[in-house]
């Protein structure tokens, strides 16, 4: 496993309660898009020691020139350090980890399920496949409780309309916020709901990204609906 050096280069708010931290991308650091690293930073509290570690999966793209990771702002010691580290101090990254990439068969759709900020490995895989203009045809599920919640969801539409081979389907679990006229999908994820986007349930991959709790209800879904287990893949987003 590789060590490198990197530095927080800014932040931004990208949802409710939610930030992206942009990292200067080290030299010959090279990563597939899905993959995750070890980020560890200063500990200025001293708790655990000198320096405090989290995983991470990467939300940019390979092509992309700095690396971006994005998190809920929980209140834990690693979050809080991340949350007011001033903008140049330095880092470090072990990586990069992970086989949750984009299968290599082109002919067998992709069919990607993101929970929350689960979102973050498939920003990069669609990102990466705009960009490199890959064949695979791609639907992109993301369930959020409210619209406030659902990160990139700008840059998300925006990849729809970059890539003719990509479908973006957002749906809210509890879309009941005050003067919003929400007019996209509602609720869970569901066979039929997969079914009427996506045109066949089987003879796709799934990729399936999000809290534990939503990873076990949808890998049910789908094995509900005869999708075979080895077609689906996942990636648990725990303490996120």
């Amino acid at each position: 496993m590789s060590v490198y050096q990197t530095c927080l280069l800014g932040r931004t708010r990208v949802a409710d309660g939610t930030m992206a931290f942009q990292f200067e991308k080290p030299k010959h650091f090279h990563f597939k898009p899905g993959q995750y690293i070890d980020l560890t930073i200063p500990d200025p509290e001293g708790v655990v020691g000198s320096r405090i570690t989290h995983t991470f999966s990467i939300a940019s793209s390979p092509l992309s020139q700095d690396l971006l990771v994005t998190t809920r702002m929980r209140n834990t010691l690693f979050k809080r350090t991340l949350s007011v580290l001033p903008i140049g101090s330095a880092a470090r990254i072990e990586g990069p980890m992970g086989s949750f990439h984009l299968h290599n068969n082109t002919a067998r759709p992709a069919v990607l399920l993101a929970g929350g900020i689960g979102i973050a490995p498939f920003l990069s895989i669609l990102s990466y496949a705009a960009q490199k203009q890959l064949r695979h045809p791609l639907f992109l599920f993301y369930a959020n409780r409210h619209l406030k919640d659902a990160a990139f969801i700008d840059d998300l539409r925006q990849l729809e309309r970059e890539n003719p081979r990509f479908r973006f389907v957002p749906t809210l679990t509890r879309p009941t916020a005050p003067g919003l006229s929400w007019k996209g999908r509602t609720g869970h994820f569901s066979s039929e709901m997969l079914f009427t986007q996506v045109g066949q349930v089987r003879g796709p991959i799934y990729y399936i990204a999000g809290p534990p709790e939503m990873v076990a209800a949808t890998i049910q879904t789908l094995g509900n609906a005869g999708v075979n287990e080895d077609d689906i893949r996942t990636e648990e987003f725990a303490g996120y």
